[in-house]
């Protein structure tokens, strides 16, 4: 490739020869985003042309966009949870997809309270790869130097199970940084980690963590990035090192490894790496021993440029949080996925979170998207939507996603609000809004109206002995704290005064509440530590009709005022904390199992 192609990037002077073929790709995808696309249905189309779920739709071997549209239905999970649990329970037909389904992606609770099943194909995990390899030469656009030092990225695993067919099911990073493609990646060095294989695979929590700071402290010259996936996850790092610095200052002054580190190939891996530094030892002390710990990112990791974590979406909440440790470095969200499909990237990767936008590349699935209108009717199977394909979307507008993906998934709502905010040649950007009737979120927990109502009403069954009810309740996400936890507020009825309900009854409450919650928030709150102990805050008498006095006096409708069941408005905040007369956390850790779930 000549110096003068090198140059030639739209997006920029790419760093290396091969960000140049990168950028390029890019490109090429970009440009032609619709006959992509067409291309893109045709093959998912031809694969699983015999399919017992394409068959049945009798599409005839027809692979375009109008007999597609036509003839197969737009479906959610609960409508593919048969085929999904024939799958799981051994099926080896081409039920969804012609290749065989390799493993599970298990993604976020459904309404039932457990994890969704989405099926994979091997072959998938090669475009996952093809996305990866497109962030870093979009980074080095911005960010000069990356081939100088390394990152500091917490990534960790998460429990895998089987199905009763014997296949595995695990989250999709899980997934990734199990497979050869992350083990066996080719040395690159704009994109050399602190961390060890090993420390990232160890499925200890507790060990994977300790060990990723130990050496993320030894590097600390050499380190020029700083990320996790999702923002609670930063934190929660900061909130390690706060909690256990004093036992790392200690291996690093000896050269010796903490007796808790226990995994054999970790605690092999990490022996040969400590070395007796009682300076550094020294300087990490004389850090963390201060009261004061705003900055403490550039303090202890002088040379980083900028911390990457997701921080759109319900990850905005802890933006200050990483301000403040982050001593004000920029904020870097890069990609855009989900356990069903990848996505896309963001070409401005340096943008502010609140303009972050992501380029849906049109080679990893075919989309099409339902506008979305919150005051629009619910759909009817008599009235199928009007969806629109990637290249008619209108700038502006706000759309759900829904894809067909080469594993199997034929027009899936994926349930992500997304606005377009503009396009990168003839490519859509989008923001992203939500996710749909999400109310309450720390990480990868998602807990909707219906599930923290039932909540809700298990745990006010232990007031009925003390003839107490619950009156109304709301609720907020508390990103201050770390690990983050759920907020209730209570405004309760208690009909007998002398025998109301104790304290340690209303901690049994928050514990109800949380054995009530989904298989993510239960394996967050225990094996994950990313999710703190639930929280009731008991307010006085009268608190909900002053919260609606003041909803009207803003301009709300006293005819349609209804309780909002999530709060983050800071007056509302003010007002609520201002009339609570108790405060209750839960007593314990709810019960999760990895071994016993359902499909």
């Amino acid at each position: 490739m000549s110096i003068d192609s090198l140059l030639s990037s739209p997006l920029g002077p790419p760093a290396c020869e091969k960000d140049a073929k990168a950028l390029q790709f890019i490109e090429d995808m970009t440009k032609n985003v619709d006959e992509v696309q067409r291309r893109v249905l045709e093959e998912i189309l031809s694969q699983n042309a015999d399919t017992e779920y394409l068959r049945k739709f009798q599409l005839n071997g027809a692979t375009d966009r109008d007999t597609f549209k036509s003839k197969v239905p737009v479906v959610t999970y609960e409508d593919l949870h048969p085929e999904i649990q024939r799958i799981a329970n051994g099926d080896r037909s081409p039920i969804l997809s012609a290749h065989p389904i390799s493993e599970f992606l298990t993604s976020s609770g459904t309404s039932a309270g457990e994890r969704k099943l989405m099926p994979t194909i091997r072959e998938e995990m090669d475009r996952r790869q093809k996305l990866y390899s497109l962030l870093m030469p979009v980074m080095n656009l911005y960010v000069p130097g990356l081939d100088k030092g390394k990152g500091l990225y917490f990534l960790f695993v998460k429990a895998e199970t089987k199905t009763p067919g014997g296949l595995v099911a695990r989250p999709v990073l899980t997934s990734y940084y199990n497979s050869e493609q992350f083990k066996t990646r080719p040395y690159d060095p704009y994109n050399v980690y602190t961390s060890p294989n090993e420390a990232i695979l160890c499925v200890d929590s507790f060990q994977s963590m300790y060990t990723q700071m130990l050496c993320g402290l030894l590097m600390r010259e050499e380190v020029l990035r700083v990320g996790a996936v999702f923002a609670s996850g930063l934190l929660r790092a900061i909130r390690f090192l706060q909690l256990h610095w004093k036992q790392l200052a200690d291996d690093i002054s000896t050269g010796t490894l903490n007796p808790k580190i226990t995994d054999p190939s970790l605690r092999e891996c990490i022996s040969k790496i400590v070395e007796p530094n009682p300076e550094l030892s020294e300087f990490i002390t004389g850090e963390c021993s201060a009261e004061n710990w705003e900055g403490i990112i550039t303090r202890i990791w002088p040379n980083t440029k900028y911390l990457e974590v997701i921080v759109t979406g319900a990850m905005a909440q802890y933006i200050p949080t990483l301000e403040y440790y982050g001593g004000g470095l920029p904020l870097s969200c890069t990609m855009y996925a989900s356990s069903e499909c990848y996505f896309g990237l963001n070409l401005k990767p340096m943008s502010k979170p609140s303009e972050v936008s992501y380029t849906c590349m049109p080679n990893m699935c075919y989309y099409e998207f339902l506008p979305h209108d919150p005051n629009a009717p619910a759909l009817s199977r008599d009235s199928p939507p009007r969806l629109v394909d990637l290249a008619d979307v209108e700038a502006g507008k706000q759309y759900e996603l829904i894809i067909t993906t080469y594993a199997g998934l034929c027009r899936y709502r994926v349930g992500d609000i997304l606005q377009v905010t503009g396009f990168y040649n003839s490519t859509p950007q989008f923001r992203f809004i939500r996710r749909k009737n999400v109310l309450l979120s720390i990480e990868s927990d998602k807990t909707d109206e219906a599930e923290l109502q039932k909540a809700i009403e298990n745990a006010s069954a232990l007031l009925r002995e003390f003839n107490t009810s619950v009156v109304e309740y709301t609720s907020y996400a508390d990103a201050k704290s770390i690990p983050g936890h759920y907020v209730i507020y209570w405004e309760l009825l208690v009909k007998d005064q002398e025998n109301s309900p104790s304290h340690e009854v209303l901690n049994q409450c928050c514990l109800a509440m949380e054995e009530s919650m989904n298989s993510v928030y239960r394996q967050s709150r225990v094996a994950d530590n990313s999710i703190g102990p639930l929280e009731i805050r008991v307010v006085k008498n009268g608190t909900f009709e002053e919260l609606m006095d003041y909803a009207i006096s803003r301009g709300a409708s006293i005819n349609q005022y209804k309780v909002p069941r999530c709060v983050n408005f800071t007056p509302i905040m003010e007002l609520l904390d201002s009339r609570v007369v108790s405060v209750h956390f839960s007593p314990a850790a709810p019960h999760w199992n990895p071994e016993q779930r359902r499909c």
